[in-house]
């Protein structure tokens, strides 16, 4: 497995923990109430913070251990490479944008600000989950 292949794996990993323990968060934080009255800020920054350092941690030590079997090979990269990390980013940017439309909808609607900045946050979280899956797929299966 390459460098760049290993990284999408650890950022697929780490977004769907964060999705999880976010929305475990929040929903443990209503305690049964409504979902708007909940200190939601705090939780979502410690969330993705945790989510970032996570993500460079898992990547290090996964380093570390393909570096120790295959020193050569364990951060070499190549054009295969590059065209896939920009087939998941476009990928990604598709989901922002439909994130930041839904943002706008809601802000037009005047949604109260917990639905605005969730769907904000949800719509990074799936564009991240969704743009690892595409660059999982494509080393997997090839570009086509």
């Amino acid at each position: 497995m390459v460098y760049q292949e290993r990284v999408a794996w650890s950022q697929l990993i780490v977004s769907v923990i964060t999705i999880a323990v976010y929305v475990a968060l929040v929903v443990r934080s209503a305690d049964g109430g409504e979902l708007t009255s909940v200190d939601w800020l705090p939780l979502m920054l410690w969330t993705i913070g945790g989510g970032i350092v996570l993500t460079i941690v898992l990547s290090i030590l996964w380093g570390i251990v393909a570096g120790m079997r295959d020193p050569q090979s364990a951060t070499a990269t190549d054009i295969r490479d590059r065209d896939i990390s920009r087939l998941g980013g476009r990928v990604e940017h598709s989901f922002l944008v439909i994130a930041g439309l839904g943002v706008i909808a809601l802000c037009g609607a005047g949604a109260h600000l917990f639905w605005i900045a969730n769907t904000m946050f949800l719509g990074f979280a799936i564009s991240a989950l969704i743009g690892g899956i595409a660059r999982v797929v494509a080393y997997r299966r090839g570009l086509v």
